[in-house]
């Protein structure tokens, strides 16, 4: 592993232009990543830090449909609201782009053909689903149903929101567009595909043995899936937005947006950097860090690797990919159709002033290792007890003791002891372990490290108590305040790359501009920041103690949100006819001859652990004892179904559910309410009686 680069190409994961940014983008990839440039940039390290809105893509053309507008205006309005949000929060881009750019559009299509007329594509004639109401191709988020993995409804045919398994569309069961609610038919496409398997001998030497000291999450995902075996994945779409596939005769295929997206990283750098960006992408001399979330892992690892390596040309790769985990909102997963979130842009208007409040409550927290969750009663806590009482707490009683006792100016050390030794020898040591814990992408343990300086030196005034001592002595306080006020200085330093509209409030206090130079990191640590006689600006709070009613607000708020959705769902159902299912396509009897469907017993039935919707049952078929495992946890308990005497699909292909081979599958059906029922024999039959 290379160590010793000259620069650093940051990368955040470009947020979709379907809505604002919340509090589980910031915990995850955004707070992060700005933290690590900002301590970058205090080290004297070329880095470059780059985003921008991901415009295209199925989420943007959903919104589209629900707001009854162009998927341009979508992503005009959120690219705008986006770019804002992240601006007033402090986290400044080089450049903060968008991938309906024209440059955008030009280098990604340069990409595609120069893969294409090399031959790096297979192209694959296949059937897949198609809305034959809306007369379209269903893009895998257009298709909905039932996860295989998990059993839970609404899972979309590239991902199971509910258990986060990464699913094709024909893992689904009981498939549905979402465009029409109609049940799709498969129909014959051509797209390309990029062969992944071809690079997995390379992906593993690179990955598995050249960067074992990725987080685990990261690391262990990409062997997964490397052990798994790659397969090509597309390239292309059918859809009408996004950038055309440049190819002549071709029309309504676009590039797909994973390949599309990553993309924009390098069109982007080639927006700010015309003449220039080729330093940021093909020299050896740049380190590459990808921040994102756990979602995104496989394209950024597996994918996008794969493209750079597939073109060629110099391209450097991700030398690091710091992923989080998920970060939920009061005890549920946040979700944006359900309005379940934390909206930075109404958070900045409802909380003014206090960005650094929620920087530090979500680095604090930050889903590092595994999922986490923010309450905004933690948030009080995390402010209350922690910025205010420790950190403001200390820097305020040094500057007002400093303003009584020395009419505002750092006193000289006149009379120093022990005390005050031992307590500045201790900065270095914090030093490094802030150093150590960001180089390593552990935001929140260096955090804490930061917090434990202020924690020194409140322990340090309770120690030495000055406002005692200078009844009696005050050379002696001269010297207390002189190493607390040094404390502080070296506060500001460390506090930078998380707080930085508390520290440029601490500086103004400090009156740091004052200085022959400013503090940079290189001054972490030392005692001699301040020099004797060096003024002070008058002492200010810096931390507001954020009352009950506040938080109560907030609460209540999202309490608001939470019945809002029950009424809608219940109003919904109520307003809907029962369902019932389209009559399915003529069948032979010989295919239903096929069908070996039988009676049999529960024996043994428990719930599959981590799910909510699955048992495991062991039945009695008159043949064998086997295993089936049914999503129907929320209609009967284990209890209910012990004994109980059902029909199966005995000849039914075996499949892995959650790792248990199922062997069968029960018959069923579904009432006006939603409901499923277990379809039993009005009498008792022997087990394995055949049904026909």
């Amino acid at each position: 592993m290379k160590t010793n680069y000259k620069r650093n190409l940051v990368t955040c994961a470009l947020p979709y232009a379907n809505g604002p940014i919340h509090i589980g983008h910031l915990a995850g990839v955004y707070v992060p990543a700005d933290i690590y440039v900002r301590y970058l940039r205090m080290r004297g390290r070329e880095t470059l830090f780059v985003c921008g809105s991901d415009e295209h893509g199925v989420p943007i053309t959903i919104k589209a449909r629900q707001e009854g507008c162009s998927p341009q205006d979508i992503v005009d309005k959120y690219h705008d609201i986006i770019k804002k949000s992240f601006a007033d929060f402090g986290i400044k881009f080089d450049i903060y782009s968008r991938t309906s750019s024209k440059i955008h559009h030009k280098t990604a299509s340069e990409f595609f053909r120069k893969l294409y007329d090399e031959g790096k594509f297979v192209v694959r004639e296949s059937e897949q689903y198609y809305d034959e109401e809306a007369k379209c191709f269903l893009a895998d988020r257009y298709i909905v149903g039932t996860c295989s993995k998990c059993g839970a409804e609404g899972a979309y045919g590239d991902q199971c929101e509910k258990c986060g398994s990464t699913l094709s569309p024909d893992e689904l069961i009981n498939p549905q567009s979402a465009i029409s609610g109609s049940q799709p038919v498969k129909k014959m496409t051509k797209h390309w595909y990029l062969p992944l398997d071809q690079y997995e001998p390379w992906l593993k030497e690179w990955i598995l043995e050249g960067h074992k000291e990725w987080k685990s999450n990261v690391y262990g995902q990409c062997k997964s899936w490397l052990d798994g075996g790659l397969q090509p994945r597309a390239v292309s779409r059918d859809l009408d937005w996004g950038v055309p596939v440049p190819v002549e005769g071709v029309e309504g295929k676009v590039l797909y947006v994973w390949f599309d997206a990553p993309i924009g990283y390098i069109s982007n750098t080639k927006e700010l950097l015309p003449d220039e960006w080729e330093k940021w992408w093909k020299s050896d001399q740049t380190r590459l860090v990808h921040f994102i979330g756990k979602d995104n892992i496989v394209f950024h690892c597996i994918v996008f690797p794969s493209m750079l390596k597939a073109y060629g040309d110099g391209y450097i790769l991700p030398d690091n990919v710091p992923a989080n985990e998920f970060l939920n909102l009061e005890g549920d997963k946040i979700s944006t159709s359900q309005n379940w979130a934390v909206w930075l842009h109404e958070y900045l208007v409802e909380f003014p002033g206090q960005q650094d409040v929620l920087r530090y409550a979500l680095c604090a927290n930050a889903p590092e290792t595994k999922d986490n969750d923010f309450t905004w009663k933690e948030f009080q806590t995390r402010n209350n007890s922690e910025l205010v009482a420790i950190f403001g707490n200390f820097v305020n009683r040094a500057v007002v003791l400093t303003h009584k006792y020395f009419k505002g100016e750092v006193p000289a050390n006149a009379k120093p002891e022990q005390v005050d030794e031992e307590t500045l020898s201790q900065i270095p040591e914090i030093r490094k372990a802030i150093e150590d814990n960001i180089e390593n992408f552990k935001f929140r343990e260096a955090l804490k490290e930061a917090m434990n300086l202020a924690r020194l030196g409140n322990k340090y005034l309770a120690d030495t108590e000055p406002w005692k001592v200078a009844k009696s002595d005050l050379d002696r306080t001269a010297s207390i305040l002189n190493v607390s006020l040094q404390i502080c200085a070296n506060l500001a330093i460390a506090f930078a790359p998380f707080l930085p509209f508390s520290v440029e409030k601490l500086n103004h206090i400090l009156n740091v501009a004052a200085l022959d130079s400013a503090l940079t990191w290189d001054d972490l640590g030392s005692s001699d920041l301040f020099p004797a006689g060096h003024k002070l600006n008058k002492a200010e709070l810096l931390f507001a103690k954020i009352e009950d009613a506040q938080v109560e607000a907030q609460i209540a708020k999202l309490n608001a949100t939470k019945i809002a959705n029950e009424i809608a769902t219940a109003e919904q159902s109520d307003q809907e006819d029962p369902a019932i299912a389209p009559a399915k396509a003529e069948c032979t009897f010989d295919d239903f001859q096929a069908m070996d469907i039988r009676t049999a017993t529960v024996l043994e039935a428990e719930r599959v652990p981590k799910t909510d919707k699955l048992l495991k049952l062991t039945i009695d078929t008159g043949l064998d004892k086997r295993t089936i495992v049914s999503g129907i946890a929320e209609y009967y308990t284990p209890e209910e179904m012990v004994g109980k005497q059902i029909c199966i699909l005995a000849n039914l292909q075996p499949r892995k559910i959650r790792g248990i081979e199922s062997q069968g599958m029960i018959l069923m059906a579904q009432q006006e309410d939603g409901k499923m029922r277990i379809i039993s024999p009005e009498e008792k039959l022997i087990n394995g009686a055949c049904i026909g």
